[in-house]
């Protein structure tokens, strides 16, 4: 270590030790002729150089470098007044800090802390306040577990994601995917990127899914059925990877046909309404109809046994409801046909009952 360090030392040092050439040391105690005086100087060695005021001599070894330095402080480094040295104090504190700041460690409600130790996996931390080794023995990763995260597909505005419908139909499908850790050893350490698998799966769950539906399923009233499909899919794919994911739901956020056809759908999509809306009425008219024709039916049978119990008084009281009805529809009119009084005169027949009538076979006057 000495050797090593010896030759870890500054440049003028190296080149000092051999400036007298192949006779030694340009200067000093030795006899390969010096530079203070003493005998002829050697025709390879260097001048002297001058030193710079308050430079210290070259160093040529850790030792050196270390007795000089305590030289400056008297012999020892500074030191407290029980005789030990500041550096001392300040390496314990650092060492404190260091273990205080990497060991303990504050886990949320809505965390779990996964400890690894040299990078393996040992344990999981619940709520709390939890104790490691120190970094970097020891490392505590904390995890939200409750955080609801939100994955969108396709993840850009305005960007088509096509699929295939099982009746050879192409829709744009946008959709969201909700979801968060169940398990945080299974998340950091089962799958490289979990965010990454999460999207390539609901893609592949709803692709396999749209398969199987019609476009009127796919964009009407399936939906809620489609969404949950995908949702159950992604689920059990993901546990036979081991993700430690748990999918929250799944929304379908836009279902329409491409851009190219749009214009053509609505139309065919509009007929298709007014279809079904003349369809609907026609049902309604017929049941009305219907339902009339069971009462009219209904009153018939009524009618005919009270006719089998006493026909004729069943047969004038038809006439006369029919009466009444026809007439209520028009205008009233007064036949009077001869010999009937349309009115009753009551004085006109009083005058006439008072007086004497004619006997008959007697002569007028």
């Amino acid at each position: 270590m000495k050797r090593f360090f010896w030759w870890v030392r500054r440049p003028g040092a190296v080149l000092s030790d051999n400036r007298g050439g192949p006779w030694g040391a340009g200067g000093g105690d030795g006899g390969g002729g010096g530079s203070g005086g003493d005998g002829p100087r050697n025709p390879w060695g260097q001048p002297p150089r001058r030193r710079k005021p308050g430079r210290t001599a070259d160093i040529t070894s850790l030792d050196e470098f270390l007795k000089k330095s305590r030289a400056r402080f008297g012999g020892r480094f500074p030191s407290s007044q029980d005789g030990r040295p500041y550096w001392l104090y300040g390496l314990i504190a650092f060492i404190l800090l260091w273990i205080l700041l990497t060991s303990v460690h504050r886990i949320s409600p809505q965390e779990r802390g996964v400890v690894t130790f040299f990078g393996e996996y040992t344990r999981t931390m619940q709520p709390g306040i939890g104790f490691s080794w120190p970094a970097p023995i020891g490392r505590v990763e904390k995890l939200d577990v409750e955080n609801i995260r939100t994955l969108t597909i396709p993840g850009s505005a305005g960007t088509e994601n096509l699929i295939l419908t099982g009746d050879q139909n192409v829709i744009d499908l946008a959709y969201s995917v909700r979801w968060n850790i169940k398990d945080p050893q299974r998340f950091l350490f089962q799958i490289a990127e979990p965010e990454q698998t999460i999207q390539e799966v609901a893609e592949s769950a709803m692709r396999a899914v749209v398969a199987r539906v019609s476009l009127d399923d796919a964009i009407g009233a399936g939906r809620s059925d489609v969404e949950q499909s995908v949702e159950q899919n992604m689920q059990q794919l993901l546990d036979d990877y081991g993700a430690g994911v748990r999918i929250q739901g799944v929304a379908i956020n836009q279902s329409v046909p491409p851009a190219a056809v749009n214009e053509a759908f609505l139309q065919v999509s509009a007929a298709q309404q007014q279809a079904q809306s003349y369809m609907n009425d026609a049902r309604a008219y017929a049941l009305q109809i219907t339902a009339k024709a069971q009462g009219d039916a209904a009153a018939f049978e009524k009618v005919y046994a009270e006719y089998r119990a006493a026909p004729e008084v069943t047969r004038r009281r038809m006439y006369y409801e029919t009466m009444e009805r026809i007439l209520s529809r028009v205008d009233t009119t007064i036949i009077e046909a001869p010999g009937v009084t349309p009115y009753l005169p009551l004085p006109e027949i009083q005058r006439r009952q008072a007086q004497p009538q004619p006997q008959q076979g007697a002569p007028a006057q």
